[in-house]
């Protein structure tokens, strides 16, 4: 225990980059964190991840974009967002008025263009970088560079040769082995892996007869896939030897210690944000009871402990 509140050390470390707890926000379900700031402290938080980001903007899909399903819910979104400048002028000053630590999720459509993005962010204030692989690799077909291990080595490295900064590579479910694509990040020179991104789902209006999203399928999250969002984590742990970020339908302090014992040194909270914007608080509060409950000094002592 801490000697001075006797309270149990929450801090982890991931990639030499220290955050005070191992609760982050999934990319995408937080803005920036410009509008979750009056509802949550910025500050109480481990880390916040930005919504992915892109050299230019992107215009995102045709609406209807989001769906409600059992036990989660549809986007197809498309990545919507304003580009680096307007980010790089507007939303990294924002976050850095506050003591957490800052991860740019990076998107793009070439390897070129993640490359441009992350030369982009050199020199800013910002601590890590997620780079999201789950996007349509447009010059090969539209698979997404996630789905290919070697297309996700390829952007890793690329991305690692211009980076100032730590690496995240975020993996897609849609994949038949996802300790093959973690294997592959890593060996390419990945600092840290983050999983899961969302499973590609349909929903059907009967009445219409047509489909709901406009896109036709989107990206499933949400409690319904946190089974196997945690069996992803646990696979995953057992084939590589860099940190994993958790991420996958997470609610409260329970869901995010499962994923720790499975392995991860953090999690992302993600849906959970759209239906409670203090869910991130709660979870931290929760787990530092649970380990008070528990008589466990330091957080890190979960990570893994389910073999």
């Amino acid at each position: 225990m801490n000697e001075d509140s006797k309270m149990p050390d929450m801090s982890v470390e991931i990639a030499g980059v220290k955050w005070k707890n191992p609760v982050t926000v999934a990319s995408g379900t937080f803005g920036s964190g410009i509008e979750y700031a009056d509802f949550v402290d910025l500050n109480g938080l481990g880390a916040v991840t930005t919504k992915g980001v892109a050299t230019y903007p992107w215009e995102g899909n045709d609406t209807i974009r989001v769906a409600e399903t059992t036990g989660g819910m549809l986007n197809a979104i498309g990545l919507q967002n304003p580009g680096m400048e307007t980010f790089i002028e507007r939303d990294i000053p924002f976050l850095n008025k506050y003591d957490t630590v800052k991860i740019v999720n990076v998107v793009g459509k070439t390897l070129e263009e993640y490359v441009e993005a992350v030369k982009m962010l050199s020199g800013q204030p910002v601590d890590m970088l997620e780079i999201n692989i789950s996007c349509p690799n447009v010059k090969e077909g539209g698979i997404a560079f996630g789905q290919d291990p070697k297309a996700a080595a390829e952007v890793t490295r690329a991305v690692k040769e211009v980076s100032e900064k730590p690496v995240i590579m975020k993996l897609s479910p849609n994949v038949t082995s996802i300790q093959k694509m973690a294997g592959a990040v890593e060996e390419a020179g990945a600092d840290a892996v983050s999983l899961i991104n969302t499973l590609t789902g349909m929903k059907i209006d009967i009445q219409k007869k047509t489909f709901l999203l406009a896109n036709k399928t989107g990206g499933l999250s949400g409690p319904a896939i946190k089974p196997v969002a945690v069996r992803m984590v646990y696979e995953v742990a057992q084939a590589v030897n860099i940190p994993i970020i958790g991420m996958g339908g997470i609610c409260c302090a329970e869901d995010a210690i499962e994923f720790m014992l499975a392995g991860a040194t953090a999690v992302s909270v993600g849906t959970a944000n759209f239906h409670n914007p203090k869910v991130t608080i709660e979870i931290v509060e929760g787990i530092k009871k649970y380990l008070l409950d528990n008589n466990i000094e330091n957080v890190n002592d979960l990570i893994g402990a389910v073999r």
